[in-house]
């Protein structure tokens, strides 16, 4: 029986649908029963059904909006007369789209202009995919210039690599009385896809390094001779610590009383690194019982045999037969953005003065335009990078396809993660800066203090800091098409593309191997333009340990009443007082030269409180080392031009800015505005202070912080009281007046520049900086490895091994000597035709 037509009445009910059965070949001796055929009603004849997916329905009938699929709202729609498919209600142009109007609406819709913000097209993955798959086309010339220049600044440091390892395998094979060539080194059980980090420091092992047969205790190279040598520094004992919270009424002046104690106590405080010696043989044996281990350390390999070695003679050879000498410029090569006259604008790349240090040619940063930005550019902005130069490029987000970055489009982009209940990413963690711990908050409240500012009972502005969201490390899964274009909107992509830059050398680690989080993350905040100094919007001053480039991406301006303005007038006069009595002493003033008031520090403060603002609720108190992060800020020496987009360096006001005398005469008070300077900010378009050192300043940088260090506050607005490092440990941001000091008492200043709505500012790895929030702000940054800084990385991982084992940066996330293996590798392959 042959079925030649199934038609189904779509009535609701499956059981009804009818079939029509082919009669025509009913002579093979069966008997068929029919069942009768039903009648279409004449009605049903007369109103056909409307198709959907009919064109004429499509681009005439319709009201079905994009943005809210709802065709039901007052108002009336645009059509968009370009792909003729899509279409918007008045309410959701108005509400989501409030910079274009209805007639370019209708030229060409959102949809058209590929920055729609309706959930569906947020939640699309197609843009970031197409990114991660996309390959750069490079000329030949290009990939070889590129390639060789990556070569010439990779191979001193993996050569470093070789002769440690030559070094190590040397002593084996003398232990075990045989030559270098008999030596066999076994390989651990391990891929190269694994992390594999020293036991001791919690450095990173490429590929030689001690490890016992018995109970996989790990060591590394430099830990090995440092033990030969007496005197290892890596690993240690871990530091105490201990914070007192007095609760809120302390954070603004009063004594307050205990009302919580976090401590922590060392876990092997009998850990005794110092006796840990090597045997008479050169043997080094697997670390005492109160250090874990047992047995002997033999010496293991997790890469294939002798790859390193090999590799470096290949880039040798390389590097003999070709010249990279003037590939990209010299470090030492005069930019063109200075003549013998002094600084001279480029083209549109005007520079931007951002300090005023005696007898310097670096007072000046190279700031181009994004939308400018050329190829002739790249090297432009090497020979600036080579020096350990920050770089802003402005209006970088001008080159991208227009999508919002308000905070609720952002929100409603972020993708859920399935089977978790809903209602859990409604609550997020904040960190609060006046005492520097963490609450959950609702978003929407975070969201409406970000716009509108929040106080707390004491009506001080409460500053709080998103903390992990969106809640994921990947940052293009949860918000892809925010990512793809954030990504598309990064400048000098050969440094910056974090899937294909070819300068970028993060991108060369193996497929399956477990790569350091990068980035992209976000960085949302709230800040006002006065420096309040406690509880300031501040990224504390740190150091990187890779280079970075940051973009920002919104801004929302809080205004302060009157009333606000006065209450914190009255609160900084309490917390002044509080400064004399518990850091300079009673009755000791701050400067007994000229009266002048120090406001002490950037303030931080512990979430004791269980009042993130009224409306927050109960919330678990956190303080742990490990958890305080926070970028840095600077002062508001600066005035802001918006017609040239720049904020012009005012020296000279810095150099002038006296602390206002209050007109009572009592004592020196530190005013809301210093000059003219917090006007000038609030009419800039900027939204964030930046201030970043150089490198070669750090050394009187970390002297003068451990000498003022108790006029600085942290957690539970407490001064500090311990420094184990002055920018590792993430306790500082210097005010405006510390920075004045800094340079009276050491001679030396930062950068110090305003990033304004749409900046990329490109950070070197090892410049400690520090940033203040001016407004609320929406930060994306992205990491990146550039071989020019190679040996400031090398130097950092080198730096924080030496930390306590508990310290926050006790641990080499970069892996930045395995990439530097990875990195050669792959120039090798493409330079070397046998390869």
């Amino acid at each position: 029986m042959d079925v030649s037509k199934v038609r189904h009445i779509n009535d609701g009910n499956l059981d009804d649908a009818k079939t029509t059965i082919d009669t025509s070949q009913q002579g093979c001796g069966r008997e068929h029963r029919l069942r009768a055929r039903k009648v279409q009603k004449e009605e049903s004849l007369e109103k056909p059904q409307k198709r959907k997916m009919d064109k004429h329905f499509i681009e005439e009938v319709s009201l079905m909006c994009h943005q809210c699929q709802r065709n039901d709202k007052k108002g009336g729609i645009v059509r968009c007369l370009k792909c003729k498919r899509k279409r918007f209600c008045i309410p959701c142009i108005k509400n989501w789209y409030p910079q274009i109007s209805e007639s370019d609406f209708a030229n060409a819709c959102p949809y058209c202009r590929g920055n729609c913000n309706c959930k569906a097209c947020l939640r699309q993955d197609v843009q970031i995919k197409n990114l991660m798959l996309e390959e750069k086309n490079y000329t030949k010339e290009q990939e070889f210039e590129y390639n060789g220049y990556l070569l010439q600044a990779l191979l001193p440091f993996l050569k470093r690599l070789d002769d440690e390892q030559v070094i190590e395998a040397e002593t084996e094979a003398k232990r075990q009385g045989i030559s270098l060539s008999e030596l066999k080194i076994p390989k651990s059980d391990v891929s190269e896809s694994e992390r594999v980090y020293c036991d001791n420091c919690k450095t990173s092992i490429v590929d030689f390094h001690r490890s016992c047969p018995s109970c996989s205790y790990d060591l590394c190279l430099i830990c090995c001779r440092e033990i030969r040598e007496g005197e290892l520094k890596g690993g240690g004992e871990e530091v105490p610590f201990q914070f007192l919270s007095r609760g809120l009424d302390y954070y603004h002046g009063a004594v307050g009383k205990v009302q919580e104690t976090v401590e922590s106590s060392p876990k092997d405080c009998s850990k005794p690194t110092s006796e840990w010696k090597m045997n008479e043989d050169g043997s080094i044996p697997c670390p005492s019982k109160e250090m874990n281990g047992c047995g002997l350390l033999e010496l293991r390999r997790t890469l294939a045999e002798n790859s390193i070695s090999e590799l470096v003679k290949k880039a040798e050879k390389i590097a003999e037969t070709c010249n990279y000498m003037n590939v990209c410029g010299t470090p030492a090569q005069q930019c063109s953005c200075f003549t013998a006259e002094g600084v001279t604008e480029v083209g549109s790349n005007k520079p931007m003065k951002a300090s005023s240090r005696a007898d310097s040619n670096d007072n000046y940063l190279y700031c181009p335009m994004g939308k400018y930005i050329e190829q002739e550019d790249l090297k432009h902005f090497q020979q600036h990078w080579a020096r350990g130069e920050p770089v802003i490029v402005r209006n970088a987000l001008e080159t991208g396809s227009g999508l919002s970055w308000e905070p609720l489009v952002m929100w409603r982009a972020c993708r859920q993660m399935q089977h978790i209940k809903h209602d859990k990413h409604l609550d997020v963690k904040a960190i609060d800066c006046l005492d520097w711990c963490e609450g959950e908050i609702n978003i929407h409240q975070f969201f409406i203090g970000y716009v509108k500012g929040r106080f707390d009972r004491k009506n001080w502005p409460q500053i709080l800091k998103l903390k992990d969201w969106p809640p994921s490390t990947r940052f293009e899964e949860r918000l892809p098409r925010h990512g793809a274009e954030f990504i598309s909107c990064l400048p000098f992509k050969e440094y910056t593309n974090p899937y294909n830059g070819i300068l970028n050398i993060a991108v060369n680690m193996p497929e399956d191997s477990v790569k350091p989080d990068m980035g992209p993350k976000t960085y949302i905040a709230y800040g006002i333009s006065h420096e309040l100094g406690r509880g300031d919007s501040v990224t504390k001053l740190h150091c990187d340990m890779s280079d970075a480039v940051n973009v920002l991406t919104h801004t929302a301006e809080v205004t302060l009443d009157s009333k606000h303005l006065a209450d914190i007038k009255k609160l900084k006069e309490k917390h002044w007082e509080q400064d004399q009595r518990e850091i300079f002493g009673k009755g000791i003033t701050v400067d007994n030269v000229n009266g002048k008031r120090r406001n002490g520090r950037s303030s931080n403060k512990a979430a004791d409180e269980r009042h993130f603002g009224h409306d927050i609720g109960d919330h678990e108190t956190v303080v742990a080392v490990d958890e305080l992060t926070g970028p840095t800020v600077k002062p508001d020496c600066y005035t802001g031009d918006s017609n040239q987009n720049n904020i012009e360096f005012a020296t000279e006001k810095c150099q002038e800015a006296e602390l206002d005398e209050d007109k009572s005469g009592e004592h020196g008070e530190l005013s809301l505005s210093s000059g003219s300077k917090s006007e000038d900010l609030e009419a800039a378009e900027g939204g964030a202070l930046w201030d970043i050192f150089r490198r070669q300043d750090v050394p009187k940088l970390e002297e003068y912080l451990k000498k003022h260090c108790r006029e600085f506050r942290h957690i539970y607005c407490r001064p500090v009281e311990q420094v184990t490092h002055p920018i590792h440990d993430q306790n500082f941001y210097l005010t405006m007046e510390h920075k004045k000091k800094l340079k009276e008492e050491y001679g030396i200043e930062p950068w110090t520049f305003v990033q304004q709505l749409g900046d990329a500012v490109f950070i070197p790895a090892g410049c400690p900086h520090q940033v203040r929030n001016l407004k609320s702000c929406i930060k994306v940054a992205l990491d990146f490895v550039s071989p020019e800084n190679v040996g400031e990385c090398f130097r950092l991982a080198e730096e924080f091994r030496t930390l306590p084992p508990n310290h926050r940066a006790n641990e080499d996330k970069l892996e930045v000597k395995k990439m530097t293996f990875y990195a050669v590798k792959a120039a090798v392959g493409k330079l070397d035709p046998d390869e």
